[in-house]
C-alpha cells in the first residue's frame, strides 16, 4: 500500500500542531471575584477608569453573552465597525449612501450598543478602516490633490458615525485608527475633523495611535479627552518567560507613557492591549495568528495570564492612566476548544479571571 505525500503531510502537520497546542499549566481559578450581580458594579464612577473587552461575534445569544461579560466585571465595551478601503494606493475608501441615514448593518450596531447600555454596560465606538491589502497604517498617495480626496471619504464615514454615537448615546468616540501616514501628510485637516465631529457628537473622544512612533506625531491630543494608545509593546526579547521579566519590560514604556501624559495633560487610555495564549505573547504581541503559526507557535495560557499580570502590576495604580481595552472577547468562543487555541480571547482562559480579578479592584 502506498500512502499518498500529502496525507504524510497532513499527519505530520497534525502531530505538530497537537504537540504545540496542548499545555500542561495548573492554575487555580478565583471563582469569589465573579460578579454575580447581573448588573455592573460601575467602578467607573468612582475611579474613572475603563475596564473594557472590545467584543466580537454578536449573535442570537447576546444576553448570555452580555451575562458573562458582567461576571469578568468588564463595564465598558468596544464596537468596531469596518470601512472598507482596497490598499495602499487607494484614493477613496467606501462612504455611507447618505450620512445619517442607517444602513442594516448600522442598525445592528444601534441595537447592540442599545443592549450593552441596557445592562448597565457603556460602549465606545471604534470604527476601523480596513484594507484588503496591506497596512492602514502605510497609506501612500502620491500628491496633495489624492490625499485630499482620500480625507473626503474619511471625513464623511466619521461624520457618519459620530451622528450614529450621539444617536446612540455613545460614552466614547474613537475617531481614527493607526492612520500614521495620513497623521503625518494632513495635520490641518485632522484639526478640522475634530472640530466637525464636536458640532454632532457631545461625548467624550480619543484617537487610537499604534505603540511606536505615531502617538509622538500627534499635535492633537489636547483637542481629544484621552491619549488612545494600541498598546502592543514588546515586553521581553525571549518566550516563556516569568512575570518579574515581563514586568521589567514595561518600565521604558511606562516613563514615555508618563511624560506624554504630562506634557498634553490628558490621561493615556489603552485602546486595545492584548495577549495570544502562545509563548510569543511578550515577544512579539501584535503578531496574529495563521495555519502555518501552529507549527512555529506553542500554546501557553500562562504565559497570557502572566502578561496581563505584570500589565495591570504596571500601569493600573497609575494616576495618569484611564484604563485598558482588551482585545479580544469573542462571543464565539466554546469553553471545550479553550485549552487548544493560541487566539487572543481571553475568555475561558486564566487570563479572563486575571482581568476579572483586577476590574473588581
Amino acid at each position: 500500500m502506498v500512502i499518498s505525500p500529502i496525507i504524510i503531510v497532513m499527519i505530520i502537520y497534525k502531530l505538530i500542531a497537537y504537540t504545540n497546542n496542548n499545555e500542561d499549566y495548573d492554575y487555580t481559578w478565583d471563582y469569589s471575584v465573579k460578579n454575580t450581580s447581573g448588573k455592573s458594579k460601575n467602578r467607573n464612577s468612582i475611579d474613572g477608569k475603563h475596564r473594557e473587552m472590545h467584543v466580537f461575534g454578536f449573535g442570537d445569544s447576546d444576553k448570555k453573552n452580555i451575562s458573562d461579560l458582567l461576571k469578568a466585571n468588564v463595564e465598558w465595551t468596544a464596537v468596531v465597525p469596518f470601512i472598507y478601503q482596497k490598499n495602499e494606493q487607494s484614493k477613496q475608501i467606501s462612504v455611507p449612501n447618505k450620512i445619517g441615514h442607517w444602513t442594516k448593518k448600522d442598525s445592528s450596531f444601534i441595537e447592540i450598543m442599545d443592549q450593552f447600555h441596557n445592562s448597565g454596560l457603556r460602549v465606545m465606538l471604534k470604527p476601523h478602516l480596513w484594507l484588503s491589502d496591506g497596512s492602514r497604517s502605510n497609506i501612500n498617495l502620491s500628491s496633495k490633490k489624492e490625499w485630499n480626496a482620500w480625507f473626503v471619504s474619511y471625513r464623511q464615514n466619521m461624520i457618519h458615525y459620530a451622528k450614529l454615537a450621539e444617536q446612540s448615546n455613545v460614552e466614547l468616540l474613537c475617531i481614527g485608527t493607526e492612520l500614521r501616514t495620513s497623521i503625518k501628510q494632513q495635520p490641518k485637516a485632522w484639526d478640522s475633523l475634530i472640530e466637525e465631529i464636536k458640532e454632532v457628537y457631545s461625548g467624550k473622544l480619543t484617537y487610537a495611535a499604534n505603540w511606536d512612533e505615531e502617538n509622538e506625531l500627534l499635535a492633537f491630543w489636547k483637542k481629544l479627552d484621552y491619549i488612545g494608545i494600541q498598546a502592543y509593546f514588546p515586553l521581553t526579547e525571549n518566550k516563556n518567560t516569568d512575570l518579574e521579566t515581563i514586568k521589567k519590560g514595561w518600565n521604558q514604556h511606562i516613563i514615555k507613557l508618563e511624560a506624554m501624559s504630562k506634557k498634553y495633560n490628558r490621561p493615556i487610555l489603552f485602546t486595545e492591549v492584548g495577549y495570544k495564549s502562545e509563548t510569543s505573547a511578550t515577544v512579539d504581541p501584535w503578531e496574529w495568528n495563521s495555519l502555518f503559526r501552529k507549527l512555529i507557535r506553542k500554546k501557553s495560557n500562562r504565559t497570557q495570564q502572566l502578561a496581563y499580570e505584570a500589565l495591570f502590576q504596571s500601569v493600573w495604580g497609575k494616576d495618569w492612566f484611564a484604563g485598558i481595552y482588551v482585545r479580544q472577547w469573542s462571543f464565539r468562543s466554546q469553553k471545550e476548544n479553550a485549552p487548544k487555541n493560541l487566539d487572543f480571547s481571553p475568555r475561558f482562559k486564566p487570563a479572563e479571571n486575571t482581568i476579572a480579578k483586577w476590574f473588581d479592584k
